[in-house]
């Protein structure tokens, strides 16, 4: 078999894999990442490399091409293009060859599903989440837990929807919190893809002596049929248990899609509460992050503050597509990394985040000048790639604070090459 037989197969078997894989030579550069691991990440053809450099100096990867020690069942949640959480858990080993390291290699693998068709309750924080413990500062939230109490008060089913990492799922705990008389459990039925592992799920829960507060998380990810069944049951159990169901859009729209059964809203119809994306209340997300580091410092022995003035500045321009959800991963994956730091600066945080930010102050800000515009003649190539260079080397250089290593890291280049070019461009 010739070289090129041998390459071309290799490539059908990386594409073809059902797991994600993803390598880097010793360099740090991205010698093989397959189809699986960019549709993981989120991560197009069109921005990939930007996308993969980016967030070289943070990622596993780096980590393990560092310390050249490998990492097992690593869990990662992110967000993909669609704004959707994904559960990936990962196996990080350094290649090695004649006793030197040559590169290293992500195998990843979609645990979503796994982690979340699963009913369980909700203890987050080791406690139970009550309206009390839940940050609502904004308006929109305080409208919120008021109607979600009137809803526990008169023990009616009720319909939770807006974007995915909200929070419907403290909102719904909160109601059954609040419930008089109490109820003795609170389960949470995640409604995805297995519709038959959802319907015994929901039986097992029915068929219980004990009197449940049942929240079904995003109902309208099973099929109209499955939602006809789980009416039924609804229907047939409605005074012995509590009923919450969640939906991700406006359930009119869903109904007018064909997502969601109109039988099934009429059930919920009588209390349809909205809960409203972090970027619609931004006023709860410095309380949010207060209320994170008052447990954190009393389950460390912290002495960390808070957030620095630049810091919290840029939380609150950012549109948190992934909601308190996001938030709350990010202040995780800062808070794994500190020691004895007491502000959280801009250089703590995860570059994947900081480069996020830098694209939305390039988005928001005005177009630069050296882009091609109808009202000023075309320059040469030549001179355009010239200016379009030294931006994009300036903003780079910007985003890592003015370090020379990490930014020439980043870009793929040498700290000397780096060096040079930033030097032309000063002359």
């Amino acid at each position: 078999m010739t070289e090129q037989a041998l390459s071309e197969m290799y490539k059908f078997i990386t594409d073809h894999v059902a797991i994600g894989i993803h390598a880097i030579d010793k360099n740090g550069q991205t010698i093989i990442i397959n189809s699986k691991m960019k549709e993981l990440k989120g991560i197009t053809d069109d921005d990939a490399q930007q996308k993969i450099m980016s967030s070289m100096n943070d990622s596993y990867l780096y980590h393990v091409l560092k310390t050249k020690k490998a990492m097992k069942n690593v869990k990662q949640t992110l967000w993909n293009q669609l704004g959707s959480e994904v559960v990936l858990r990962s196996d990080i080993t350094p290649i090695v060859a004649n006793e030197h390291l040559i590169g290293v290699i992500e195998f990843a693998q979609d645990i979503t599903e796994r982690e979340l068709l699963a009913y369980q309750p909700l203890r987050r924080y080791g406690q139970p989440l009550t309206f009390d413990i839940i940050t609502a500062v904004s308006p929109k939230m305080k409208t919120v837990i008021h109607r979600a109490r009137m809803v526990a008060l008169n023990r009616e089913p009720v319909l939770l929807y807006g974007e995915s990492g909200t929070g419907k799922d403290m909102v719904a705990e909160g109601i059954h919190h609040e419930l008089i008389p109490k109820n003795e459990q609170f389960i949470t039925l995640l409604c995805r893809h297995d519709e038959q592992a959802v319907l015994e799920q929901l039986i097992k829960v029915i068929d219980t002596k004990e009197q449940t507060t049942l929240f079904c998380d995003r109902i309208e990810y099973v099929s109209l049929d499955m939602q006809e069944k789980m009416l039924e049951l609804f229907h047939a159990h409605y005074t012995e248990h509590i009923f919450i169901a969640s939906v991700g859009e406006d359930p009119i729209e869903l109904i007018a899609k064909g997502q969601l059964l109109k039988e099934l809203y009429y059930f919920f119809a009588s209390v349809t509460i909205h809960v409203p994306s972090l970027s619609e209340r931004k006023e709860d997300i410095t309380p949010f992050v207060s209320d994170y580091f008052r447990r954190y410092r009393q389950d460390t022995g912290s002495k960390l503050k808070g957030l620095s003035e630049k810091v919290d500045m840029l939380f609150a321009q950012y549109d948190w597509p992934g909601n308190l959800k996001e938030l709350e991963v990010l202040l995780d994956t800062i808070t794994a990394s500190l020691s004895n730091e007491q502000m959280i600066e801009f250089d703590m945080l995860p570059v994947y985040f900081r480069w996020k930010m830098q694209n939305n102050k390039l988005e928001e800000a005005q177009k630069p000048q050296f882009l091609a515009d109808a009202s000023k003649d075309i320059q040469p190539l030549q001179s355009f790639m010239q200016e379009a260079e030294q931006y994009y080397l300036k903003n780079a250089l910007e985003m890592f604070e003015g370090n020379i290593s990490q930014t020439a890291k980043a870009l793929g280049l040498s700290r000397q090459s780096l060096q040079y070019r930033l030097k032309k461009f000063s002359e």
